[in-house]
């Protein structure tokens, strides 16, 4: 069983939020290959679903982003799900908009999602970054990540989302980073397909 965890701000104040594109991923997932309708539990919206053999768990915590590690280890550890079988997507200001990186373990970038996540599970799981972009200087990061995307942005948005959530079945894929390339490879075959 793989735990798949959107990170994102509850509520519809927050829905279009840069910093809820984790959400938007997992809901991706979620509609793409008709996993069930989500219900309230482990302080999250959890939905079920299978890619193959393999049975897959898809959490929204509904903490605020602060305290997404609350929601994760809960759901972890009613399921007994190790952290090398966790997957989580949020969004990362380093990475230029529209692009994807894999990485499993190390720093949390100041993200206080993956801080709490660490907290209370280790750094031992995998994450999908989605690049949202930098907006050049310091001052304008908070509002930026908090802020709406414009609506120019839904042309590589909605295609990048489609394309994760197509690709998301090869991250059940043998393990480690060999799953990561397979999924980032994926994803870019379905975008080159998608733009031609």
């Amino acid at each position: 069983m793989l735990l798949f965890v959107g990170l994102g701000n509850p509520g519809t104040k927050y829905k279009n939020n840069r910093h809820n594109i984790g959400f938007m991923a997992v809901d991706e997932i979620v509609h793409r290959h008709n996993f069930s309708v989500p219900k309230s539990q482990f302080q999250g919206l959890i939905s079920e679903g299978r890619f193959g053999s393999k049975k897959i768990l898809v959490l929204k915590p509904q903490t605020y982003m602060n305290l997404s590690g609350q929601s994760v280890s809960e759901a972890a550890r009613f399921y007994k799900i190790s952290p090398e079988d966790i997957f989580v997507f949020y969004d990362e200001l380093d990475i230029p908009a529209a692009k994807v990186k894999f990485k499993t373990g190390g720093g949390n970038a100041g993200n206080n999602g993956l801080r709490n996540i660490d907290q209370h599970i280790g750094k031992d799981y995998h994450r999908i970054r989605i690049g949202i972009g930098h907006p050049g200087h310091k001052d304008r990061v908070t509002g930026h990540v908090l802020g709406d995307f414009a609506k120019s942005d839904y042309q590589w948005l909605k295609p990048l989302l489609d394309a994760v959530a197509y690709a998301a079945p090869k991250l059940t894929d043998q393990t480690g980073e060999t799953r990561g390339a397979k999924f980032l490879n994926e994803i870019g075959l379905q975008l080159k397909t998608n733009n031609n």
